[in-house]
């Protein structure tokens, strides 16, 4: 498969498995698992014939990471970055001591005014490494890197969970925890 297949399928399985399963017919479970089959059958039935390999491939080959098969590999899920209603059922968790956060320069006044807040997810998404918050904010400009005092926010009972991809999960960050890296 090539680079553009690999993109187009990995975009709508993000559609379906974390935003808006219901534009094709899927139900997912509460913990955001969906049968292999079922999804297949669903992207069939609505323009997108994906096969079983060309999907293990976009789990497989996928540099983010977002999505992974159950133990049976009968299920699928997307790892984080839900606005649908899912408990991905992750432990609570010591983050590093620093973690990141990759933005462009026209939110930082809202950011340090209001913090880090998860918009139209569940949860605030924070990086292990300066690159990988680089490469994620690079998608929309100019990227600016947010340091996070993880293990400030730890001993004042802010709570984190890691997902399967590496991605830090938070309920927001409040902007005393928030720093600029120049």
């Amino acid at each position: 498969m090539n680079e553009k297949q690999l993109i187009r399928i990995s975009k709508r399985l993000a559609r379906h498995l974390r935003h808006d399963p219901a534009a094709i017919g899927l139900t997912l479970t509460p913990d955001g698992w969906a049968n292999v089959e079922t999804l297949l059958g669903a992207l069939r039935a609505h323009g997108l014939t994906v096969t079983r390999e060309q999907l293990d491939e976009v789990v497989e080959r996928n540099n983010k990471r977002r999505f992974a098969f159950d133990e049976t590999g009968t299920r699928i899920r997307a790892s984080q970055g839900h606005s649908v209603t899912v408990d991905l059922g992750l432990p609570n968790a010591i983050p590093p001591a620093v973690l990141y956060h990759g933005t462009v320069s026209k939110f930082l006044d809202a950011i340090f005014h209001e913090g880090l807040r998860p918009m139209n997810r569940h949860a605030v998404h924070l990086s292990p490494t300066t690159d990988t918050a680089r490469t994620v904010a690079a998608r929309r400009g100019k990227p600016v890197i947010l340091h996070i005092d993880a293990a400030a926010m730890t001993a004042a009972g802010h709570e984190f969970q890691v997902s399967a991809n590496g991605v830090w999960l938070t309920a927001t960050v409040p902007p005393t925890y928030l720093s600029h890296i120049p």
